[in-house]
């Protein structure tokens, strides 16, 4: 791919989908468990809090490894790094087929995690190499769009699945498909030559602690954060649970249609997000205000499911799939925050934060829900009101810092973008 530009032809097939289908493999390993729980339960005895930590389990190294990916995304590229990754989630997928008990299940889900640490950066970074930036807000929206539709295939289709094979065979399914798609990156993504990454690595780290020592990184973090564990925290597990516990749908099948529903709302709701921000930005209102609009409705969704938690279940899960995709608009205003040589070390740094916090909140879910005897049929009611009702106050306690707190991006674009 020398010479002429490529058409957008290649660059769908060569460069857009190798990325695409990894990402959307993310998304599956991330939603599988609301899915197989019961299975877990009966297999290996897990509680409430090993669902959670084990759940949770997938975003340790996810995190952790954040400000590491981004150095090396810049040194290595998107192709090579990516394809390493893929390789680790294959292994971690047959370990947890292998898994017969609880620790087992846990490394193999670490070790799934970190393969797919770079689902969404390796493809950002790719973006970037081969596409014009006027494009990279959309080519990342269609992006963000192949993990909704990771999601829903996580929801009905994994249902589906375990009618003819069982959950450890699921595993080996999937780890076969992670090889797969690993090939594909190594012999169909082609090379670019780009500036890598300047200067050592200790300079290179340094504009990660300047991002993480930033007052108005802080002032968005802590929100984006708890609406983070919140939404990623219900769509990858407590959904589920909160319908068999609380919504009374006993039927597995039942659920993974609302499961489906909710994802294919919330896949639309990542396709949309960038289209209600530049229609509030139409009529004078900046990203800042129209994505703190969508978090208060967010955060009013999370407390109707704790407090007031309805006959029909669909429609409040409904509204949860497609507000929650919203606030993560906050992310570009981040991004334009700051010069843009910081711009991946702003992502991977927020990175960082919200999924440690989802590490740990996903798992303290999971022990305030144990906190209560289990019912004859799952667990206590009583145990997702207080969970969610944490989770909704949380969000109003970072909705009153974004209010109070008067610090303003670096940037001046950004600080336009947030009047």
């Amino acid at each position: 791919m020398t010479g002429n530009a490529p058409t957008f032809a290649t660059l769908l097939l060569r460069v857009f989908l190798p990325f695409a289908l990894a990402y959307f493999l993310s998304y599956i390993f991330r939603g599988v468990n609301a899915v197989i729980f019961p299975y877990l339960e009966r297999d290996v005895g897990i509680t409430a809090g090993d669902l959670g930590l084990l759940t949770s389990a997938f975003f340790l190294f996810f995190a952790g490894c954040q400000p590491i990916l981004g150095v090396m995304l810049d040194r290595y590229g998107p192709r090579r790094v990516q394809t390493v990754l893929m390789v680790t989630a294959a292994v971690g997928s047959a370990m947890f087929g292998l898994a017969a008990s609880l620790p087992e299940l846990i490394v193999a889900r670490v070790l799934i995690g970190l393969g797919f640490a770079g689902g969404l950066m390796a493809a950002i970074k790719a973006i970037t190499l081969w596409y014009p930036p006027e494009r990279w807000g959309l080519i990342t929206g269609f992006h963000m769009m192949a993990g909704g539709l990771g999601s829903m295939a996580a929801t009905l289709p994994i249902q589906w699945s375990l009618s003819v094979m069982s959950w450890q065979g699921l595993f080996f399914w999937l780890a076969g498909i992670c090889l797969v798609t690993a090939a594909l990156l190594f012999t169909v993504v082609p090379e670019r030559g780009s500036s890598g990454a300047k200067g050592t690595l200790r300079e290179q780290f340094r504009a990660t602690a300047i991002v993480l020592t930033d007052g108005f990184y802080w002032r968005i973090q802590p929100l984006l954060a708890v609406q983070q564990l919140a939404f990623i925290g219900c769509i990858t597990l407590w959904i589920g649970p909160w319908l068999r516990d609380v919504g009374g749908v006993a039927d597995a099948d039942a659920r993974a249609d609302i499961q489906l529903y909710t994802t294919a709302v919330m896949t639309l709701g990542f396709a949309s997000s960038g289209v209600i921000a530049n229609a509030f930005r139409r009529i004078g209102v900046g990203d800042f205000v129209s994505a703190s609009l969508m978090s208060v409705l967010f955060a009013l969704v999370c407390g109707w499911l704790a407090f007031l938690p309805p006959a029909d279940p669909l429609i409040p899960w409904l509204l949860f799939g497609f507000l929650g995709a919203c606030p993560i608009q906050y992310m570009p205003l981040l991004a334009r925050s700051f010069p843009p040589e910081y711009a991946g070390r702003t992502s991977t740094s927020s990175n960082l934060v919200v999924f440690t916090v989802i590490f740990a909140g996903q798992w303290a879910m999971g022990k305030v829900v144990d906190l209560w005897p289990k019912t004859a049929t799952g667990y206590s009611p009583d145990g997702y009101t207080w969970s969610f009702g944490a989770l909704f106050i949380l969000q109003v306690a970072g909705l009153a810092w974004l209010a109070l707190s008067r610090a303003q991006p670096r940037v001046r674009e950004a600080v336009l973008a947030a009047d």
